[in-house]
């Protein structure tokens, strides 16, 4: 009996009929319709496999275009073979910006700004409105651009690949800050004063610089107005400049740092408390004084002579030393005395009498007798040696008979007297 033939299984290679679409760029959907997709291992554009693919059954298949470039063949793998290839073409989508930051600048232009999206992929140009800028395409989803000269106001930034020009995005050109004044405009060495600037487009400030110096502080108060803290710096002018994101200010606006006075000379260095005393100081720096000080009191009038030289009247005081001290925009000098005296005290006389002719030393006991100028035996000035503010010496003038009385005159005032008399020789 003849042996019976096993019928044999041919293996089926898979069949790709269509696809759709048939064109588009990397990441689109491509549903392949055909035979023998089961067990499918791999799904190739033009020899490069795809990102992903889904066997939806055995004649159906979705995958995902890889990155790629002009016509290329889809093809699938399985176990069994590879299939026929389909056609797929490459498309160059339209670029598309989302973002460009910073999204403002100066009219001058000259700033790095980002542009952020997608299809930037072989652009060919980066334009502000109508001018086209310098730029660098950094990936597929970012590009930067230097910024053209413009007018103010809002341009429509775009960006043009082979697959078109995108939407545009609006860039707004602002004009730089102007600096028109600064007040005070100058103050001490060490810095620490407040000083208001005025000028125009101060809407966010990012800083405000005294020559290389940033200030110690700025708050911006409007559009039109600043104050800033002053930086330390070294006696002369410095340029203030203010800068926004739309650039710095251009106008030289200066500010004056002044080496703080110095008195180095006090003439006259007494007076009586009551004031009055015509006071001349010597120093450095006293141009733009604002106050002489005697203690805490001002002296009223003084007349700045030079920058070395400043006259003025004591005002009245307590009896005692009060610091003289000059102030100006630079600061305030060092306190040098000056010595408020109150009228000198004359309590005794030895001896208290003496001859017609004169000549004979007497001592003077009181207080305040250290600043006395003259001695007066009445009316008559008489010579003198001051021993310490509660003594001193003095020799008897010629004069008549009789009782003459005796004072001390200082800065302060004069002393109540005390009696000397002036005895004849007696006759025979």
């Amino acid at each position: 009996m003849p042996r019976a033939t096993q019928p044999s299984t041919v293996a089926a290679v898979p069949a790709i009929t269509t696809n759709s679409p048939v064109s588009g760029t990397a990441g689109t959907v491509v549903t392949l319709t055909g035979t023998g997709f089961t067990g499918a291992t791999a799904v190739t554009f033009g020899g490069a496999p795809s990102a992903s693919f889904t066997v939806v059954s055995a004649t159906v298949i979705t995958t995902v275009a890889p990155a790629g470039a002009g016509t290329v063949q889809i093809t699938v793998a399985t176990p069994d073979g590879t299939s026929n290839g389909m056609g797929f073409t490459y498309t160059i989508a339209t670029p598309v910006i989302s973002s460009v930051v910073s999204s403002q600048g100066s009219v001058e232009g000259g700033n790095t700004v980002t542009l952020t999206g997608t299809g930037f992929t072989g652009a060919t140009s980066v334009s502000f409105g109508t001018v086209a800028a310098a730029f660098i395409a950094v990936s597929a989803t970012q590009a930067t651009a230097v910024v053209p000269a413009a007018p103010v106001g809002t341009v429509n930034v775009t960006i043009t690949t082979p697959g078109g020009t995108s939407a545009g995005i609006p860039y707004t050109y602002v004009a730089a800050p102007v600096l028109g004044s600064v007040a005070p405009a100058q103050g001490p060495l060490a810095g620490g004063n407040s000083i208001t600037l005025s000028g125009t487009g101060f809407t966010g400030t990012t800083s405000v610089r005294f020559g290389a110096n940033a200030a110690t502080s700025f708050s911006v108060v409007s559009a039109t107005q600043l104050t800033a803290v002053v930086p330390t710096g070294g006696p002369g002018p410095v340029a203030v400049t203010v800068t926004t994101p739309t650039g710095t200010s251009a106008q030289a606006i200066p500010y004056y740092y002044l080496a703080a006075p110095v008195i180095s000379g006090v003439a006259a260095g007494s007076g009586p408390a009551g004031g009055g005393m015509a006071v001349t100081l010597t120093g450095v720096n006293f141009l733009q004084a604002t106050a002489v000080r005697f203690g805490a009191t001002a002296a009223t009038p003084y007349t700045i002579f030079s920058a070395t030289e400043i006259r003025t009247v004591s005002p009245p005081g307590a009896a005692g030393t009060a610091p003289v001290t000059v102030t100006t925009p630079g600061g305030t000098s060092n306190g040098a005395a000056y010595v408020y005296l109150g009228a000198p005290v004359v309590t005794g006389l030895v001896p208290n009498q003496g001859p017609l002719a004169g000549g004979n030393t007497l001592t003077l006991t009181g207080a305040g007798l250290t600043y006395a100028t003259s001695v007066l035996f009445g009316a008559v000035p008489a010579g003198f040696t001051v021993v310490s503010d509660t003594q001193l010496t003095t020799t008897a003038p010629a004069g008549a008979a009789g009782a003459v009385t005796v004072r001390a005159v200082t800065p302060g005032g004069t002393s109540v007297g005390v009696s000397y008399t002036r005895i004849g020789t007696p006759g025979i």
